[in-house]
């Protein structure tokens, strides 16, 4: 098991004003967005109830206990609200014993914060049976720290995660470049103060202040989030 207890870090002697890289997993690193619909559907199948499509961006990206109260208003399901969450995530486990694929660009961008020695952080909603087994495919090795949705009292879309992080690494949130893929995770690590790169994997996320988005983790590496620390962003407009 990885600990959410940081490593020593080291700062490079290039590009100080980034001090720290904070990555979300689900959807951004592993393509893991389908797979928790998926267990999703077959849990909510089991209980006498089919999903609406059109629910799934609702419940995509957000903490377990959100999504998973938001399918049981729909439904009506007679299960309680902790009983689903233990079936989901054994459901959600079960699944990636058939692996899941890293999505493109995330062992090129793990790899290259790696070896320039960039503190970075998995910041997940997600619990931390769920994060530990994800290590396996993505390498414990490239983060000082990982953080869990269920090791917080407050998670996204609250700022608690990535303050967490970024005080945990010793970084100015302010220096400190966000990946998400959600628009419930570009809100908490706005609301944290984080430059924040917007890679969506399910609903569209539009550009803003302070918010890059791009098409792919193919298009993120060292030199694209170092640039994001010098960018000055103008004034947003008075009420």
């Amino acid at each position: 098991m990885t600990s959410s207890l940081p490593a020593p870090l080291t700062r490079t002697a290039d590009g100080q004003d980034l001090q720290a890289v904070l990555l979300d997993m689900d959807g951004t690193l592993v393509d893991t967005e389908g797979t928790w619909w998926d267990a999703e559907v077959e849990v909510f199948a089991e209980l006498g109830h089919t999903l609406d499509e059109s629910w799934r961006h609702v419940v995509v990206g957000g903490p377990m206990t959100r999504s998973a109260g938001f399918l049981l208003e729909v439904t009506s399901a007679d299960i309680s609200l902790g009983e689903l969450t233990v079936l989901l995530n054994e459901k959600f486990t079960a699944r990636l014993a058939q692996g899941v694929p890293l999505m493109p660009g995330a062992r090129r961008l793990l790899a290259e914060l790696a070896a320039h020695r960039v503190p970075t952080a998995l910041v997940s909603a997600s619990h931390r049976t769920v994060i530990d087994r994800m290590l396996l495919s993505l390498g414990p090795q490239h983060f000082a720290l990982t953080l869990a949705g269920d090791e917080l009292e407050r998670t996204k879309p609250h700022p608690d995660p990535y303050l967490t992080a970024a005080t945990r690494l010793a970084a100015d949130p302010a220096r400190c470049a966000v990946v998400e893929d959600t628009a419930t995770g570009v809100a908490s690590a706005e609301a944290a103060g984080c430059r924040v790169v917007a890679v969506p994997s399910v609903a569209p996320i539009e550009p803003a202040r302070g918010r890059t988005v791009v098409d792919s983790l193919e298009d993120v590496d060292l030199p694209f989030l170092r640039s994001l620390m010098s960018v000055v962003h103008p004034p947003a407009p008075a009420d």
